[in-house]
């Protein structure tokens, strides 16, 4: 493993856990040329599908994509990174139970918005305004109407 401070190969591991629920192994390392500690995760290889985007294009299934998507929808809101990665890790089990060679990406991000509705009202609003590619103030309220039933239009 490189070193992310000096770039030196060598490095002994210091501590390794379980980590998000067992889908992980998480190791804390030492440097051996310069000293400083990092961490790295290993994770099994899985066979993912290929995602289908609205255009046609396919391209493989990236984890990170979805972590920057719903990280970027939490800034500034009271969720930790391990649930960031706990939302994550339930999209890509759900997404691998399918059994599909190829699926759509409107499955994934449905998944994604179910799961940040039931998280935080907020982050889900934000992640749906750039999935659904909302277009003006009147896509927001229709969005906001929908989280509280029974209160109407605000």
């Amino acid at each position: 493993m490189r070193c992310p401070s000096c770039g030196h190969l060598e490095d002994r591991v210091v501590d390794s856990r379980e980590a998000t629920d067992g889908q992980a192994t998480r190791r804390r390392r030492e440097c051996l040329g310069c000293g400083r500690r990092f961490t790295t995760y290993e994770r099994m290889e899985e066979n993912l599908p290929q995602v289908v985007k609205k255009d046609g294009r396919r391209e493989p299934f990236d984890r990170q994509k979805i972590v920057e998507g719903v990280a970027r929808a939490c800034q500034k809101r009271p969720i930790s990174a391990a649930r960031v990665e706990a939302l994550v890790a339930e999209v890509e089990r759900q997404v691998q139970e399918l059994g599909e060679k190829e699926v759509e990406s409107r499955v994934v991000g449905e998944a994604v918005m179910a799961r940040l509705r039931a998280l935080d009202p907020v982050a889900f609003v934000r992640f749906a305004s750039v999935y659904r590619a909302f277009e003006d103030v009147g896509d927001f309220m229709s969005e906001l109407a929908g989280l509280a039933p029974g209160r109407g239009k605000p």
